[in-house]
């Protein structure tokens, strides 16, 4: 059985995690108001951009070529994938990894570009082609660093040596509830027939659907990704923050475990030593 010592300095030791735990919800908590004002400020921007590019597309002659439309038949496939600086933040990181892992086809056929330390561990360790990484933004994404990214994307498809890109991200639901979404990329694929029907608006293009559809692709990259880093950090921080709520809450439970222990622990002492007293006044009569 512990001493009485040993289940003090226990105690000792939760009480101090609990602090811990409960210190980081709460810049956790005070993190994601900002990041999800963020995140759902930047949707609608983000929604008229594609509605707009795809209404262009929709009008653009047949014979209409742009880099970021060929595909390359022989190339690879290149996953862009969204994870985590730090970890603490539950199951965030691991579960947009494995939604990265499904699209692995066969062996050396995927390279990865990678945002986030969690990811770029969880795929060099198995041995995959990280091509390039983006380290200390996960949290803080700037427009700037969505820019840098996007030309880096449209650089390597445009070197013919992939296939195609798609972009594994969370997606902020609320403040308990995110999941990982996969979306493509490159190369820029036109809406579905059925799905074109809700684009209802008609534009005047000058000088040309086609000019501005090429001008437009690029912008077009840059603001899916950056809505993608604004939904990732929101995701982020509000699995960090349920992953320390529920951290705070068990090291409460596990305190109010390990007091009862110790009282139990130390009334068996003093009856102990109550017995050992009774007994030996018994002996000397």
């Amino acid at each position: 059985m512990a001493s009485l010592q040993d289940i003090r300095h226990r105690i000792k030791s939760v009480k101090s995690t609990k602090q811990i735990t409960s210190a980081m919800n709460m810049v956790a908590t005070s993190r994601l108001r900002h990041a999800k004002e963020a995140a759902t400020g930047n949707r609608p921007y983000a929604e008229k951009v594609s509605e707009v590019v795809h209404a262009v597309a929709k009008n653009v002659g047949v014979d209409f070529s742009h880099p970021l439309l060929e595909t390359h038949e022989d190339g690879k496939k290149l996953v862009f994938l969204i994870t985590s600086d730090k970890g603490l933040a539950g199951a965030y990181s691991a579960n947009a990894c494995k939604a990265a892992e499904a699209l692995i086809e066969k062996e050396n056929d995927t390279d990865f570009v990678v945002v986030g330390r969690k990811g770029v561990g969880h795929f060099k360790t198995r041995g995959h082609n990280v091509v390039r990484e983006y380290t200390g933004i996960s949290e803080h994404p700037s427009s700037e660093s969505a820019r840098d990214i996007a030309l880096d994307l449209i650089d390597l498809f445009k070197s013919g040596k992939y296939r195609e890109v798609e972009m594994i991200y969370t997606k902020f639901i609320s403040a308990i509830s995110c999941e990982p979404q996969t979306e493509r990329l490159l190369p820029f694929a036109p809406l579905n027939p059925e799905d074109e029907d809700d684009l209802h608006v008609e534009y005047i293009y000058e000088p040309d659907a086609a000019t501005v559809l090429g001008f437009m692709l690029p912008q077009y990259l840059f603001t899916v990704i950056y809505a993608a880093l604004l939904q990732s950090a929101a995701s982020e921080l509000s699995s960090r923050m349920n992953a320390m709520s529920n951290a705070t809450d068990n090291a409460e439970d596990l305190m109010d475990k390990l007091n009862l222990h110790y009282n139990k622990v130390r009334q068996a002492g003093i009856t102990r030593e109550i017995t050992e007293i009774v007994g030996g006044a018994e002996a000397l009569k």
